[in-house]
């Protein structure tokens, strides 16, 4: 099934969706069947033909048959009563760059797009109609500005500066360009996008409206796209059988999916993402991308794809893992959701800290009770009280201790002196040594009875105890290798095991926010060889932890290894641009040594303004959300389940669920915590900007975004002291606020009181909305139909 004819199904809902799923089955099973009304249309080229056919009374398919098999491949979706018609019109061509098939509806795209007015051009004469003055036009530039005027912006073709040579090239299917010409105005653009075009064409098209440079273009977009050999535009057998063109409709898990919800599309793969699911590679791998790419699917397909290459068996020798608990949870489900129990009982499924206790429990090392993050800092907080030495921060010690001193392997004071602390804050040698023994205290207090550790010396030890594992292993297979391959059954059933890696192949998810140790871990897991590890993450989300550099723990991810996803398939581009410019001149890694940036990443949905809102004090920004979210439950439909309020903290998640759900509102609230919500409970779910961590909702509410509260004020105390902590520090909240506003995927509302955070734009608090009128009953209209009061793409 054609990519475009997935878009038709989801544009015209589920009756429809089910209505083509049963009609798939009954092609498969005899396209001959005479109930399908099959007839032939035209010939599409050398060896291949155009059929329509009908799904039911109503609706009807175009297929594309090739003389070199007996399947056929549907390429579009119509219902109604011209149906027919419609789809006899479409133009069917394989596009020259991806080799693709690709369908366009000319005629529609001239009658609906092309042949809208220019408002700019249409005022006047409108104005005229009704008796009204029209507005005087300004023929130049105010004095001082640099910008034309808008009216000569708008008359002229948006396209007009690329020639054909370079939109083709570029990968702009062929037939559009004569309507790409006359494209003026932003509502013929927008009008264009949602006319289901090819992706290529989508993604070139949009990336050159933001004015994109030609060579990031080309780089992030149509190569990526590229077929990897030479296109016949003619050969419509060898561009069916292109990974490029079809969707994988003989798997029952996509054809399920076409009738379902939101949950099963996000199981479909792009081109771009199967090629690194399916990918063959000489040893480790790293797929990077922003948030919205699809890193996660391409993870879950992975997986897919290593287990369908397994031998049968009852083992489980693939590792599925990824940051918490909460998250583990989810992949589960979604494994769940696209290879059923067959699939989950081939695969380990946990988070890295309950994988690293298993493995410290299965070897009887009692390390003593763990302790969750608020009761470590609580004993930090212990230690300098007991030392006074209150010039260190419990938050600076706990993350030291975490990623340098344990990441690092520090077992001396010798060892901890000479450590690298590569994205640390600078300190000088004095300062480490006092470190050192305010982390002594620390662990002279967890050994102490009742005997307490941390997640983070777990991880260290079941490192250590891979190694170990992994050291024998390779030890008895030189041995064998030596003796000429014959089975060792004396030695290896002395060793109390048939020794051998833990697992074959790991698959990592949200990998930015694992620690040294944990690497250390995992790579002591499984063998270096072909496809060893895959791992998916952005550094641009990273909000736990500091940088790892991955080839520094034995995984080398660079050159072809390392690839990069650009195209958001779940946030607007009005959302997009906006959580672009909270993270605007930071600096980020690759994960490893190199740079990344956020250079072509885009998103092919357009939608609302994110909405900016103003309160004097606290108690009106939370009674202000109540009553928006209210009022999207009752007038617009959203479910409270598809709405989310991010907080900054604990006890501010307390507080606004208790004024949700205060009367006369009575808002159904749950709050996210470790073990996440059940996903069939209809309420708001509130929780911390931590908690937002790869969840997606509908509708999400950002609140208190003020100064003095994102960044917290705390971390001004480091800005002439300590300039690299607050550098660090301020990184860490702006990539913590730009998870939580690209969790949004159709609307996002920013809230705050006080004077709003230097993150939002300059003129924030003089644009908002203002909550003081809301409440009142006397402000602008707060419905999701608004978009005035936002601030656009970047």
């Amino acid at each position: 099934m054609g990519l475009q004819a997935h878009e038709d199904i989801r544009r015209r809902g589920g009756a429809v969706a089910d209505v083509v799923a049963i009609f798939v089955h009954r092609l498969r099973a005899d396209r001959n069947n005479r109930a399908l009304r099959r007839t032939f249309l035209r010939a599409a080229g050398d060896n291949g033909d155009l059929y329509l056919a009908y799904a039911d009374t109503r609706c009807v398919v175009l297929l594309l048959s090739t003389d070199d098999g007996d399947e056929m491949r549907v390429l579009a979706v119509r219902d109604g009563p011209l149906a027919s018609t419609e789809l006899t019109r479409l133009t069917v061509e394989i596009n020259p760059v991806s080799g693709a098939i690709e369908v366009v509806d000319q005629s529609e795209v001239s009658a609906q797009v092309v042949a809208l007015p220019d408002r700019a051009e249409a005022a006047p004469q409108e104005a005229a109609r009704d008796g009204r003055e029209p507005a005087v036009q300004q023929d130049t530039p105010a004095a001082g500005s640099a910008a034309p005027a808008a009216t000569s912006s708008l008359r002229t073709p948006f396209f007009s500066c690329y020639d054909d040579e370079v939109l083709l090239d570029l990968g702009v299917v062929p037939s559009l360009l004569p309507a790409l010409r006359k494209i003026r105005t932003d509502e013929q653009f927008e009008k264009l996008l949602t006319h289901n075009l090819p992706d290529l064409t989508r993604d070139v098209l949009l990336a050159l409206r933001n004015q994109a440079d030609l060579k990031d273009v080309r780089q992030y977009i149509t190569d990526k796209w590229r077929a990897e050999e030479d296109v016949n535009p003619r050969d419509w057998s060898r561009a069916a059988q292109r990974a490029v063109s079809q969707a994988e409709t003989d798997d029952d898990a996509v054809l399920g999916a076409l009738g379902k919800s939101f949950d099963a599309w996000r199981l479909f793969l792009h081109p771009e993402q199967k090629r690194l699911a399916t990918g063959d590679f000489k040893g480790s791998a790293k797929v990077t991308g922003g948030p919205g790419t699809g890193k996660t699917v391409v993870a879950l397909h992975r997986v897919r794809h290593l287990v369908d290459r397994l031998p049968p068996g009852h083992s489980r020798p693939v590792l599925l893992t990824t940051y918490n608990t909460n998250l583990a949870l989810d992949l589960k489900e979604r494994l769940r959701q696209l290879g059923g129990d067959a699939l989950l009982r081939r695969v380990d499924v946990k988070s890295v800290d309950a994988l690293a206790r298993e493995i410290v429990q299965e070897a009887r090392i009692d390390l003593g009770r763990p302790i969750d993050d608020d009761a470590a800092m609580n004993l930090w907080h212990t230690v300098l009280a007991e030392t006074g030495r209150f010039e260190y921060d419990a938050d600076f010690l706990d993350t030291e201790f975490r990623h340098v001193i344990v990441g690092g392997g520090c077992g001396s004071w010798d060892a901890y002196r000479r450590v690298s602390r590569a994205g640390r804050p600078r300190i000088t040698t004095a300062q480490r040594h006092d470190i050192w023994q305010l982390v002594l205290a620390y662990k002279a207090h967890l050994e102490s009875p009742p005997r307490q550790t941390t997640y983070a010396l777990i991880a260290d030890a079941a490192a250590a105890i891979e190694q170990r594992r992994m050291t024998r292993t390779e030890e008895q297979a030189r041995y064998k290798k030596e003796l000429g391959g014959r089975d060792l059954v004396h030695r290896e059933t002395g060793s109390g095991m048939w020794l051998k890696p833990r697992y074959q192949h790991i698959v990592v998810d949200e990998a930015q926010d694992l620690s040294a140790s944990h690497w250390r871990m995992l790579r002591a897991m499984v063998r270096k060889g072909p496809n060893d590890i895959f791992l998916a993450g952005d550094a641009h989300q990273r909000i736990y932890g500091s940088r790892v550099v991955l080839s520094h723990q034995g995984i080398e991810v660079r050159g072809r290894a390392s690839r990069r996803l650009t195209l958001n398939y779940r946030t607007t581009r009005q959302i997009l641009g906006s959580a672009n410019r909270l993270i605007e001149g930071a600096a980020f890694d690759d994960l490893d040594t190199g740079a990344d940036t956020l250079v072509g990443y885009r998103s092919v949905l357009t939608g609302l303004a994110p909405q900016l809102w103003r309160a004097p004090d606290r108690l009106t920004e939370m009674r202000a959300v109540a009553m928006l979210v209210k009022e999207r439950h009752d007038s617009y439909g959203t479910p409270y389940s598809a709405m989310a309020v991010s907080v900054p903290d604990g006890s501010s998640a307390q507080e606004f669920a208790n004024v949700l759900a205060r009367e006369p509102l009575g808002i159904p609230v749950v709050e996210l915590g470790r073990e996440g919500v059940r996903a069939d409970l209809d309420a708001v779910r509130i929780g911390t900007m931590h908690r937002f961590k790869g969840l997606e909702f509908q509708r999400v509410f950002l609140t208190s975004v003020g100064e003095g509260q994102v960044p917290h004020q705390r971390i001004e105390q480091y800005r002439r002291t300590y300039p690299d902590r607050y550098r660090q520090e301020e990184q860490r909240a702006r990539s913590l606020v730009f998870v939580a506003a690209t969790r949004a995927r159709d609307e996002l509302v920013i809230t705050w009181s006080g004077k709003a955070s230097r993150y939002l734009p300059d003129d924030a608090d003089e644009t908002a909305y203002r909550a003081t009128d809301l409440l009142r009953n006397e402000g602008p209209p707060s419905g999701s139909s608004s978009g005035s009061s936002g601030f656009a793409a970047a």
